[in-house]
């Protein structure tokens, strides 16, 4: 380690690996120890107190290094497992206690020292995993987003890293998943933040057991096939005493005006201008892809990071802009295969291009418009929805400017919003139609996916991070059906190229008939080299009988997936047998062939059909 080029960088603003320089590191000096380093550059005098010296600040003093701002000490003795804090003397004399901010784990809630952790000891045998891995630009990602709090408990206790390793893993590689994304594991001191108010943002939470535990979960991960995404907050902190708020008695990592360091959120911004602030930002992001190997990070709350405070009408904050294109520029040159993905409710451009075009260099952005529009289209009575039949064709008007992810996350499951099912026009037999027929359309549509745990079993309780999910549900037939259904969706997804191989050119999607709005019908088809999948929407409760659209190429249609199928608990009017094209005789039509099926009311239908292949004849000599 060269401790000269990690601190030149990290005072640049330009760090990725701070976390091997700061925080508690074993080491051998005369003697074996740990090292402690921490940036304090308004303290007057600096000391390491913890179990090891019975809280004692003149045991361990720390001395000013040679680097601006930088305190070190070296404290033989100390063991694996050790709590400690640093003690600091402010300008004018107060002493105050802060845990470290590049700790690597944490005590229990609500203890708040950090502990000594030798993260060199864990174990890896991911490597096939890693080095095959890429950003998934032309491959299927269908996530699964976990609170880990809330899947499922044992007694009255969540799951701990082992039984999510045990029972988390199978669970999404039977139903078809490619990912987990994991709301955020950094520590946290409240659990109604769910990990979006964080307090440690190299630690992860020792709610549910220790790094090496971590790891294991990861490493099972990989070893099953499965991908795994961390959120991760750099707009924001936690106020608590014991935190980053003023952490050697002045702002340190937020902003000095108190009207730009007050978030909406009752946590302080951080000051994203201070070259220090994002090194210590850049490194956290870094650590989770270097030590734990996440294969994305997803970063919450980007329209906050783009304009002060998320407000348009404040202005775009460029010190803000300029971190997150350093960040993305950095973390795609040392982990060229880990996906950075913004959460970004804005309509700010060029969130996905790179930084060196003039982008936040993103992979990918949220498609929170499409989410929004689709939810609120569902939840309207059929009678009213020809008014509004452009929410469903408007996301392609605009989906090729960015990449796009398609979000059904814990966000559309709480705090009033009703869950996903629960949102669905009706009855509760017409709720389930149409959520089969949104998931239908959803996987159909171009873009990756993102859905939340429950919304595979279609939970009518909105998410509570006190509980686990309502596993009961599958004790229903309807409910047991619908998780059917979702594996076969995401098995028809993942094993249909067409439906992801191009996700983002534009030749691979076409309308067939986008301006059905009096029957409140669509129809398009997804193609790539070898297939064409047809896809038809019916979002009213009016059955047809014989349903004609153009279809791109002559032959035969097999239907794959039909939303009212009997074993998905749906009235079983299908196509089961595969239709043949005719040619169509109207004039000037948009397609010289057209196909007559059934569709069901509420229902989404899948049709497939390979290509012809068009081979060279060859002259017999």
């Amino acid at each position: 380690m060269d401790q000269s080029r990690i601190m030149e960088s990290f005072h640049q603003g330009q760090c990725l690996n701070a976390y091997q320089l700061f925080g508690a590191h074993f080491a051998y000096e005369g003697g074996e120890g740990v090292r402690f380093t921490v940036y304090a550059p308004h303290a007057r005098n600096v000391s390491v107190i913890g179990s090891f010296n019975a809280w004692d600040q003149t045991a361990a003093v720390m001395e000013r290094t040679g680097f601006s701002g930088v305190w070190s000490v070296f404290v033989k003795g100390v063991k694996e497992w050790e709590s400690y804090k640093y003690r600091i003397e402010d300008k004018s004399g107060n002493f105050i206690d802060k845990a470290d901010p590049y700790a690597f784990y944490s005590e229990t809630r609500p203890e708040t020292a950090s502990k000594v952790y030798n993260l060199h000891d864990i174990k890896w045998n991911d490597s096939a995993w890693m080095k095959s891995r890429s950003k998934c630009i032309n491959s299927p990602v269908s996530v699964y987003e976990v609170y880990a709090g809330g899947w499922k408990h044992s007694g009255e206790y969540p799951y701990n890293y082992d039984k999510l390793r045990e029972e988390l893993i199978p669970y999404v590689r039977e139903h078809g998943f490619t990912h987990i994304e994991m709301m955020p594991l950094n520590e946290f001191p409240f659990d109604g933040s769910w990990g979006y108010q964080a307090s440690g943002y190299f630690s992860v939470t020792s709610r549910y057991g220790n790094p090496t535990e971590f790891a294991s979960f990861v490493n099972e991960c990989h070893n099953q096939g499965i991908g795994i995404i961390m959120d991760m907050v750099p707009v924001h902190f936690v106020k608590d005493a014991f935190g980053l708020r003023q952490f050697d008695g002045e702002p340190l990592y937020e902003y000095r005006h108190q009207s730009d360091a007050e978030s909406q959120w009752g946590t302080l911004n951080f000051d994203l201008w201070n070259d220090e602030v994002r090194s210590f930002l850049m490194s956290a992001a870094a650590f989770w892809c270097d030590v734990y190997h996440m294969d994305g990070i997803r970063i919450d709350a980007v329209s906050n990071l783009i304009y002060w405070g998320g407000n348009r009408d404040r202005g775009t904050n460029e010190g803000s802009l300029n971190f997150m294109k350093r960040m993305n520029y950095s973390l795609n040159k040392e982990f060229p295969s880990v996906m950075l993905i913004a959460e970004d409710s804005s309509d700010y451009p060029k969130v996905t291009a790179s930084t060196t075009d003039g982008g936040l260099g993103f992979d990918y952005k949220w498609d929170l418009g499409w989410m929004n529009d689709t939810l609120k289209y569902y939840a309207t009575d059929p009678i009213y929805r020809v008014w509004d039949h452009n929410k469903l064709t408007f996301s392609m008007a605009y989906f090729y400017s960015e990449k796009f992810i398609m979000p059904l996350s814990h966000d559309e499951n709480v705090h009033g919003k009703k869950t996903i099912i629960d949102r669905m026009w009706g009855s509760y037999d017409q709720k389930f139609a149409q959520v089969r027929n949104l998931y239908a359309y959803m996987f159909a549509h171009p873009g990756k996916k993102l859905n939340f745990m429950g919304n595979e079993i279609a939970t009518f309780r909105e998410f509570d991070e006190k509980r686990e999910l309502d596993w009961f549900l599958l004790d229903y037939p309807r409910h047991h059906a619908f998780l059917r259904y979702f594996r076969d969706l995401n098995e028809i997804y993942a094993g249909h190229p067409c439906m992801w191989d191009g996700d983002y050119d534009s030749s691979s999607f076409k309308w067939i008939d986008a301006d059905n709005a009096k029957e409140s019908m669509y129809s398009f088809y997804r193609e790539d080299a070898k297939e064409y999948l047809v896809c038809i929407l019916n979002m009213t409760p009016v059955a047809h009988e014989k349903f004609t659209i153009g279809v791109p190429e002559a032959g035969s249609y097999t239907e794959i997936m039909n939303s009212e199928k009997d074993i998905y608990d749906g009235c079983n009017m299908c196509n089961f047998k595969p239709v043949k094209s005719v040619k169509t005789k109207t004039k000037g039509a948009k397609f010289t062939d057209q196909i007559t099926v059934s569709v069901a009311p509420f229902a989404a239908v899948y049709l497939i059909k390979s290509k012809h292949v068009h081979t060279a004849k060859t002259e017999n000599k």
